[in-house]
């Protein structure tokens, strides 16, 4: 027996690791254009990702079912670029660390040698004051 195929963004929030027990999902009263239509039914949907704490809410179509679909995508494309700028804050401390860890230039090593050495004949002039 074949397994049924899964659609593009089910397989996207898998890739993600979003699954719908952990999502909170509510069907709240729209506003706006759209006409009497979305005034008087429940059509806005709000997403929260209960893990992260990430909420998202839609209203993009009069459809329902749309706007849970575009909800569930917009909720992958803020688990998406929180985990980008994850890795991305990680890899920026590994440079860091990586470049703090470096061994000094020559000419680094003689500038730092040139300063101490004018702090250290600064510190010879003042002497002690004698009465």
């Amino acid at each position: 027996m074949i397994p049924p195929e899964k659609s593009p963004l089910e397989e996207r929030m898998q890739r993600n690791d979003i699954h719908e027990n952990d999502l909170e999902e509510r069907f709240v009263l729209g506003s706006g254009s759209g006409g009497q239509k979305i005034n008087k039914t429940a059509n806005c949907v709000y997403l929260k990702h209960v893990p992260t704490g990430i909420e998202v809410s839609c209203q993009d179509s009069r459809s329902r079912e749309k706007n849970r679909e575009i909800a569930r995508q917009r909720l992958c494309e803020q688990i998406e670029e929180q985990r980008d700028r994850e890795r991305l804050r990680k890899a920026r401390e590994r440079a860091r660390k990586r470049y703090q860890k470096r061994r000094p230039s020559v000419a680094t090593k003689a500038k730092m040698r040139r300063t101490k050495e004018h702090r250290r004949e600064k510190k010879q002039a003042r002497g002690r004051v004698r009465e």
